[in-house]
């Protein structure tokens, strides 16, 4: 319920106050009334309930979803052009990386408008709406190093609790003004579209605020699997959820002067109104630390595929590897939450930055779904193009209503976004040409070994493990331990660490051991991009292969290469600004020994120096 449900769960909050009270706020009439509700109710069940949890749920790479699970499913397109694959990749990196700003939007924009119920009970209260604000949401973020597993079980009954009384209070107000429940009728949005095209357009940017959340359904998907969220949202949250933007409706119609804050007006005794801002307060602050877990976790993921450069990520839970704390993501996110809740000072402000990532985010998983679709599950082109035409064309209308906000205070995710997808590519395409700078440096192993035969370097007793990119060269660590030491270990390993474009292999899959001559091995480890890398853990594993490690006389070399800048003469293969970025993000990756759980007391680092 919290971690799948709170963002979409907190939306009631703010959405139909956004609507008739926001930055293009609509008059409070019958007509725009059903229409705006008709027009939640059709997103709803469009987007959420038909895009997300009836088609694109199914595409799950071994059980998880999620945009980084979708674009490995479309990346394997058979007969793909190298531009192909290349635009879905960054399709792909650019919707994770719009993730990060729906991250920072979305703690500030729950928790303050919660906290904004309070100036309803009185207005006295308004100047400490802010400071309160902040010092929860600083407090949340402090509380991240100690994990979720402490306070999770309180998740559940917290949200269960919430949704009913979503249903309950949108019960009362329907109660007293039935006729909103034909708002349902598709009609009352389609009219309010044609008489009001222009109010319409930029009505579907409020609108948005009921969905964002939705895509949440299918990223959680490997936590809880695709049956328990299917249920969970068409038995329980689609119905409480609806029936409480159909009581604000009735509220509103009953009392237009309700528009200030419509959720808390929603009341039938203003005794009832303190503990509502309470609840809500638990259920944005369960809403917001489901977003900021999904950044740890989507962080974690892009070390894995490559896209982001190592950093400390510790787990909080003995029993649950997913739960994980990631440092540097947690300050800085909570950095930028402060500096957007000071900035905008308000939810309504707010709400005009929010949006247009998420909107942005749905249309690529629509394209990469209609990727999957077409490729791997063999839909023909009509059928496929239908599915893409349907999905986009709802897709394009809701960012095409937020394009407007991209002024108001939208370009601020955007921005955030540009600049992550900016962090990921680089790091993406500087590793790949340091790797290729390497490869072309090193030795082909079959002729190094070849060579021993003849007399080599003397053998002294042990297990040197070399930890390579490329198993069929000889690393710069040995050809620098030969240098310096004039030695090789009886035994020799070439360690090769390769991360799949899958969630998890399974421990019997995860270690291949190959026996070269001259007591030379190669020993293959693979991992999904949701798994934990741990070396010594995949060294044990080599025992049922025949090859057994002593640890204690086992020694690891690792190169630690110095990138250096090419000569500004010759001809560079990244413009000289993403150099430096490269470099500043190489220099203060984390180690590979810590990354790869390796004993530092059994690290040998050999440096060299690469141009790039």
């Amino acid at each position: 319920m919290g971690v799948v449900f709170g963002d979409i769960g907190t939306s009631p909050l703010y959405t139909v106050k956004e609507v008739f009270r926001g930055h293009h706020p609509l008059a409070v009439n019958a007509e725009n009334v059903l229409g705006i509700l008709s027009l939640v109710f059709w997103a709803l069940t469009i987007t959420v309930s038909l895009k997300y949890v009836v088609f694109i749920m199914r595409a799950d790479n071994r059980g998880e979803g999620g945009i980084m699970a979708l674009t490995a499913l479309a990346l394997r397109t058979a007969n793909a052009s190298p531009r192909t694959l290349w635009l879905i990749s960054v399709l792909g990196i650019f919707g994770a990386a719009l993730f990060y700003g729906d991250a920072v939007i979305t703690p500030a924009m729950s928790v303050l408008s919660a906290v904004e119920g309070l100036e309803v009970a009185t207005p006295l209260l308004k100047p400490y709406v802010l400071p309160i604000t902040v010092a929860i949401l600083i407090v949340l973020f402090v509380l991240q190093r100690h994990g979720t597993a402490t306070v999770g079980a309180l998740f559940g009954p917290v949200m269960m609790f919430w949704f009913a009384t979503l249903g309950v209070l949108g019960l009362y107000n329907v109660i007293r003004y039935p006729s909103v429940l034909a708002a349902i009728n598709p009609w009352y949005a389609f009219a309010f579209v044609a008489r009001h095209q222009g109010l319409a357009f930029l009505a579907l940017g409020s609108v948005v605020l009921a969905i964002t959340g939705g895509e949440a359904l299918y990223a959680d998907m490997g936590h809880f699997g695709r049956r328990a969220i299917k249920w969970a949202w068409f038995a329980f949250v689609f119905p409480l959820l609806y029936l409480n933007y159909l009581g604000q409706g009735a509220l509103i119609l009953n009392d237009p002067q309700a528009i200030e804050s419509p959720f808390f007006r929603m009341v039938p005794s203003e005794i009832l109104l303190i503990p509502l801002v309470v609840l809500a307060t638990f259920a944005t602050v369960i809403a917001s630390q489901a977003v900021i877990s999904g950044a740890f976790s989507l962080t974690s993921q892009a070390m894995q595929l490559g896209y982001c450069p190592r950093i400390q990520v510790r787990f909080t839970s003995e029993r649950e590897k997913g739960q994980i704390y990631v440092p540097n993501i947690n300050w800085l996110l909570l950095l930028a939450v402060i500096i957007v809740v000071l900035g905008f000072r308000s939810s309504s402000n707010l709400a005009s930055a929010y949006g247009i990532a998420v909107t942005l985010t749905m249309m690529i998983d629509t394209i990469l779904a209609f990727v999957v679709v077409r490729a791997l599950w063999k839909w023909s082109w009509p059928r496929a193009a239908l599915f893409l035409v349907f999905f986009v064309v709802v897709d394009f209308a809701f960012f095409a209503g937020n394009v407007t906000k991209i002024f108001d205070g939208g370009w601020f995710p955007l921005a955030l976004g540009l600049s992550v997808f900016v962090l990921l590519s680089t790091w993406k395409r500087g590793r790949r040409l340091l790797h290729e700078r390497l490869q072309q440096d090193s030795l082909p192993l079959e002729a190094f070994i070849a060579g021993l035969a003849t007399g080599g370097p003397q053998r002294v007793a042990g297990t040197g493990v070399f930890l390579t990119a490329h198993p069929q060269g000889v690393p710069r660590a040995m050809l620098h331990n030969l240098n310096h030491n004039k030695v090789l270990h009886e035994r020799v390993v070439l360690l090769q660490v390769v991360t799949e474009d899958v969630p998890h292999v399974p421990e019997d899959e995860c270690v291949r051991v190959e026996v070269l001559p001259a007591g030379f091995y190669r020993v293959f480890v693979r991992y999904g991009f949701k798994d934990d890398p741990d070396v010594p853990r995949a060294m044990e594993l080599c025992a049922e292969q025949g090859m057994r490690f002593e640890m204690m006389a086992t020694s690891f070399f690792l190169g630690r290469e110095t990138v250096v800048r090419l000569p500004l003469a010759a001809r560079p293969h990244m413009a000289r600004w993403r150099q430096v970025l490269f470099n500043w993000m190489f220099r203060n990756s984390d180690t590979a020994t810590a990354f790869f759980k390796i004993p530092p007391n059994r690290v040998v680092e050999l440096g060299s120096q690469v141009e790039l």
